[in-house]
């Protein structure tokens, strides 16, 4: 499944999260939540997750240092979970306190996972996207 769009959600007491309907087929087994390299939570398929971990890994030294860091930051930033009976997934402080979510969130599709934003944060990364975005397609190399 591809994600697409975004959507705005509120937290509950708990800091559950209720996943959109249209994406909570696609978490059927499981999900991964992590940090994200931006300041927001990824939301990963298990497959998802695995396939986007090799991605990054495949011809790295598996003793360098980018790898060794890369690594460390997802495997140690990752948790798995699953959605209760009503789609709901709990967030944990460590997440919260990366991305600054707090009641009010932003669920963003990504094509491969979705992410969870503090609304601000959204708006000012959109703000920053829009203005770059015109650069960034044209420094992509066109596939032979």
């Amino acid at each position: 499944m591809a994600f697409r769009g975004h959507f705005d959600h509120s937290l509950d007491a708990k800091n559950r999260l209720s996943i959109p309907a249209k994406f909570r087929a696609a978490f059927s087994s499981g999900l991964v939540l992590s940090k994200y390299l931006e300041p927001c939570i990824a939301i990963w398929t298990p497959d998802g997750f695995e396939r986007f971990t090799e991605d990054y890994m495949r011809g790295r030294n598996p003793l360098g240092r980018d790898r060794r860091g890369l690594t460390a930051f997802f495997a140690h930033n990752s948790f798995d979970a699953e959605l209760d009976s009503a789609g709901r997934v709990t967030l944990n402080p460590a997440l919260l306190e990366h991305s600054g979510v707090t009641k009010e969130v932003v669920v963003a599709g990504t094509f491969d996972h979705i992410e969870i934003w503090d609304p601000d944060r959204w708006r000012s990364y959109q703000g920053e996207l829009g203005s770059g975005v015109v650069d960034m397609a044209e420094g992509l190399e066109h596939p032979s």
